[in-house]
């Protein structure tokens, strides 16, 4: 007897089982969700652009750091390096000395050994290398002329001193190649720090590239836009002491001539001290300026290239002013002043450790060489932030 069942369409469920289509199409979309799972936390570990941005800041500024170290260690080891050829040579003529002094003896002791004039013991004495110890005996000491006792001095004389500046050289070559440990290792970090910057930049995407120049150009209008609201405070207090040194005048206008020469003649002081000032500034200035455009390179003072201490130090330097080598030193060389009472050529620093360097221009304005990877250029105070500026200092 024939089924009266009719035959189910495939791909229909039976007894929970699903069919070769649908356990295809589960398969596929379980598969498809375990490659999203797994690629999430890929996509969660990228960094994004504003980390990348403080991350390679933050490796320049510590190359920044470490370059300053490296400017420091470089020139305490080319001083110390001057004091050990000083020590060295002094030590080579002193040793010249005592061996004419060694010889000049022998040749007493030789003479009176062959005359019999002196006994065995005093040959032994004097070409002994310590002699002191037999110099305090009577007995010896009255067989000797004038001429051979000052010629013992002069040779216990020279021994000592010799002795002495060998131990002084001995020690300045240790300190000496202490700093070029330190040297080598502050190159090293600068190296690995500039290495590490430029290798996170390397893996950004051309659309990366572009979000960070963009991101670069705003802090470049807030920062522009900073250095002209201070250039507007300046102004106001220039017309501010303007007004008060009229004021001052007609008000002394009617004092006795005595009292108007002696405020006449400190007020012309004064003014010959500023005057002065901007001479020198406006020479370090245009120096400065002259080197716009000149690539920063670590270490370097010119002329073809600049860190940035080393252009403050030229820059003033041709004005007549001589700076020194480091941040650290420079920001120790003058009177410090307030930001809104900085003058053209007033030195302004960067950061806690004082590790950044610029030459103030005023309206707001400064010339440096910024980090690895740029030039000598004009740019505000205001570059990396307000908080970014740590002080200002007037060199002469």
């Amino acid at each position: 007897m024939a089924s009266h069942r009719k035959s189910r369409p495939a791909g229909t469920r039976v007894a929970g089982i699903r069919t070769p289509a649908l356990a295809t199409a589960a398969l596929t979309s379980v598969a498809l969700l375990s490659q999203t799972a797994n690629a999430n936390p890929a996509t969660d570990d990228k960094p994004s652009l504003e980390e990348v941005e403080k991350k390679v800041d933050d490796l320049y500024r510590q190359a920044e750091t470490a370059t300053e170290k490296y400017n420091a260690a470089k020139e305490r080891t080319t001083k110390q390096r001057k004091q050990v050829d000083t020590l060295l040579d002094d030590v080579a003529e002193r040793t010249q000395k005592l061996n004419d002094a060694r010889e000049e003896l022998g040749s007493f002791a030789a003479a009176q050994y062959r005359t019999g004039a002196a006994a065995p013991d005093t040959a032994t004495f004097l070409l002994a290398d310590t002699p002191q110890d037999y110099f305090d005996q009577t007995q010896l000491m009255s067989r000797m002329t004038g001429r051979q006792k000052e010629a013992v001095d002069d040779y216990i004389t020279e021994q000592s001193a010799t002795m002495k500046k060998r131990k002084e050289a001995t020690e300045s070559l240790q300190t000496l190649n202490e700093s070029q440990t330190d040297l080598k290792t502050a190159k090293s970090t600068v190296q690995k720090k500039l290495a590490d910057a430029r290798e996170l930049l390397s893996q950004l995407t051309a659309e990366e590239k572009a979000r960070l120049a963009a991101i670069e150009r705003k802090r470049q209008e807030e920062a522009a836009r900073k250095a002209a609201e201070l250039a507007d405070q300046q102004a106001a207090e220039e017309q501010r002491r303007e007004e008060a040194a009229k004021a001052a005048a007609q008000q002394q206008s009617g004092s006795s001539s005595g009292a108007t020469e002696t405020s006449t003649g400190s007020t012309g002081s004064e003014a010959t001290a500023d005057s002065s000032y901007a001479t020198k500034a406006e020479k370090a200035i245009a120096f400065a300026r002259a080197q716009i455009g000149k690539p920063y390179v670590w270490g370097a003072t010119g002329p073809d290239s600049y860190d940035c201490s080393g252009l403050t130090q030229a820059a003033w330097n041709a004005a007549g002013i001589s700076l020194p080598r480091t941040t650290y030193d420079q920001v120790e060389a003058g009177t410090t002043v307030s930001l809104a009472n900085a003058l053209p050529g007033d030195l302004v620093f960067f950061y806690d450790d004082v590790t950044h360097v610029g030459i103030y221009i005023g309206n707001g304005m400064m010339i440096h060489a910024p980090k690895p990877g740029t030039y000598v250029r004009e740019e505000s105070v205001y570059y990396d932030g307000e908080g970014s500026i740590h002080s200002v200092v007037r060199p002469a």
